[in-house]
């Protein structure tokens, strides 16, 4: 029940016509091949990375033993030539690479880090395009050799490097891929256990699939353009871990039956610094109680949410989920004292205000609990 949000120290695009050229400080990364440009086939990937410092504290003290799950979530500014169904790959990349200070259409160009040509152009280093390390691998046309390298696998076959989704025409061109085992092996490298402990964190490269990526056809012509680090949006990339830390230990208070529900949520001062973790706690009666002879106030009396019971974060104005209902990783825990839940708020950009959303499910009726439970995130 628990999702914390981790962003790129780094990111940059690679183009395979401007082969020189880095985009460390550009606010958009891209992934395609559009037009042949030159006589070369254009082809963008673009790189991003995570500080493994980071990640190993969220597990270390927050995660520990708990199921969990982690995805790479790239949200998209523009999609061109999406035409046909094709796949998105996020590879681990193999070896160590440098930001650069460069931006697209930059003149004279800006050639201080990672390129098509580069991993670092200022210490000389280039792309390897032969002699890899075993699982390791690249992909490029002879004439216009680069574009990175990357692990397609490892001696643990149980794991996948090659994570994907799928596009086509209509569907959804958020990047949203679960990127679990490729953290896990970094993690198992940092901390030299088990047996992938070569795969060190040198961030993903996303791509399209090898089979299509150099087609030089006008009628296939993608271009995915996702918001960077250095986006001045709301929207920049995220590595999300997720983990089940759900547990429901009731007190004697009775278990709602009456989908007639009105549900407060408390512990919840309306403002949080970014670095803030808070525990909601929900406090819920049925709308029209039944009639009963007490000395005290019937609406004293709190109930439980049932355990099919689920939040959720909206952003306020744009009105889209930062935090959906997932009935593995935002189920709502109880205690003794009530229901409650703990949102991690970095994750959340700040100077904005967000809508906490509840989900039940009672007497086989699905109900959603909008009654504006807000809160804002301020700049520390």
């Amino acid at each position: 029940m628990a999702i914390y949000k981790l962003y790129p120290y780094k990111d940059a695009t690679a183009y395979s016509f401007y082969p020189d050229s880095n985009t460390g400080l550009d606010s958009i990364l891209e992934a395609g091949f559009p037009l042949t440009i030159q006589g070369l086939s254009g082809v963008f990937r673009f790189f991003l990375a995570f500080d493994q410092t980071e990640i190993n504290s969220v597990f270390q003290n927050q995660v520990k033993t708990s199921t969990w799950q982690s995805n790479l979530r790239c949200y998209i500014a523009n999609a061109d030539g999406m035409g046909f169904s094709s796949k998105v790959f996020a590879h681990p990349t193999s070896g160590s690479w440098n930001n650069g200070t460069g931006q697209f259409g930059d003149n004279p160009i800006v050639s201080d880090g990672v390129s098509w040509n580069w991993r670092d152009y200022i210490s000389g280093s280039g792309w390897e395009v032969s002699g890899y390390s075993p699982f390791v691998t690249a992909s490029f046309l002879n004439n216009n050799k680069g574009g990175g390298v990357w692990y397609t696998g490892s001696s643990n076959t149980s794991l996948n490097f090659k994570p994907s989704q799928s596009f086509d025409i209509r569907s959804d061109k958020d990047l949203n891929v679960n990127v679990t085992d490729i953290v896990k092996a970094w993690y198992s490298s940092s901390n030299s256990i088990g047996s992938d402990t070569y795969v060190s964190n040198n961030g993903f490269i996303v791509k399209f699939d090898d089979a299509t990526e150099f087609l030089s056809l006008e009628s296939v012509q993608p271009d995915l353009k996702f918001f960077s680090v250095d986006t001045h949006t709301i929207y920049p990339p995220e590595l999300e871990i997720k983990w089940r830390d759900y547990s429901f230990a009731p007190g004697t208070s009775p278990i709602i039956t009456d989908s007639q529900i009105y549900a407060s949520v408390t512990e919840n001062p309306g403002f949080f610094y970014p670095d803030s973790i808070n525990r909601f706690r929900i406090n819920c009666r049925p709308k029209y109680p039944t009639r009963v002879y007490q000395t005290s106030s019937i609406n004293t009396n709190n109930y439980y949410l049932p355990s099919s019971s689920y939040y959720a974060i909206k952003d306020l104005d744009t009105n889209e989920y930062v935090i959906d209902f997932d009935t593995t990783y935002t189920q709502i825990s109880a205690d003794s004292t009530s229901n409650y839940f703990d949102i991690y708020m970095n994750g959340l950009q700040p100077e904005r205000y967000y809508k906490i959303l509840i989900q039940t499910v009672v007497n086989n009726n699905t109900i959603i609990l909008d009654n504006d439970y807000y809160f804002k995130i301020i700049n520390g």
